[in-house]
């Protein structure tokens, strides 16, 4: 009997470790995020900062990681959807106002957030940030780190329903791994946490 209490002891353990492990850098839910329950997410132009090589591919690397969870019935990238041909110039527009707005003074301006939602069809809006996309090495160790800040607001009321940022590390001897596969598994990891 005391064997079994051990094992269970140790199992226990074990599995708040392995729990307590997995856990974001910055991760903050607003309380209304119990209630909201978006269908289709609209993914912004992400802005890579320094970063130009990995502008278009970042953007796209959300997009895949988001749709191969399955959680939602659109998944769409807004970027893509201005450059579509025929598309009508509003969307860019309002895309720039809402984008210059949240970078200039913080503030998701819900008229123009619900503008985008109503013209793309979608519920949320992910604005991306990217934080590092670049191989390092260090020591004997080479490594593919790819860094992002994610905030999601609720298309109609422009709030603020979660953000996150978290970094990955791939760590590689002789194979170098995609930078846009270690983008989509991290957005994979961080939506783990994503309200749905």
């Amino acid at each position: 009997m005391p064997k079994k209490m051990v094992f269970l002891t140790v199992s226990f353990l074990l599995i708040l470790l392995v729990a307590g492990c997995s856990s974001l850098r910055y991760n903050m839910t607003a309380p209304e995020a119990k209630d909201f329950h978006p269908k289709r997410i609209g993914v912004l132009p992400v802005g890579v900062g320094s970063f130009a090589e990995a502008q278009g591919v970042i953007d796209r690397a959300v997009v895949a990681a988001l749709a191969d969870k399955k959680w939602f019935s659109r998944v769409v990238s807004i970027d893509a959807l201005i450059k579509q041909p025929g598309t009508h110039t509003e969307l860019q527009e309002v895309v720039t106002a809402y984008l210059n707005k949240q970078e200039k003074l913080n503030y998701s301006d819900p008229v123009l957030s619900r503008k985008i939602g109503q013209l793309s069809q979608v519920d949320a809006l992910l604005i991306v940030s990217l934080d590092y996309w670049n191989y390092l090495k260090d020591a004997d160790t080479k490594i593919a780190k790819v860094g992002l800040g994610i905030r999601m607001t609720n298309a109609e009321t422009g709030q603020l329903v979660w953000e996150a940022r978290h970094i990955r590390e791939d760590r590689f001897l002789v194979i170098k791994p995609e930078l846009t596969e270690v983008a989509q598994n991290l957005v994979k990891e961080m939506a783990g946490f994503m309200p749905r």
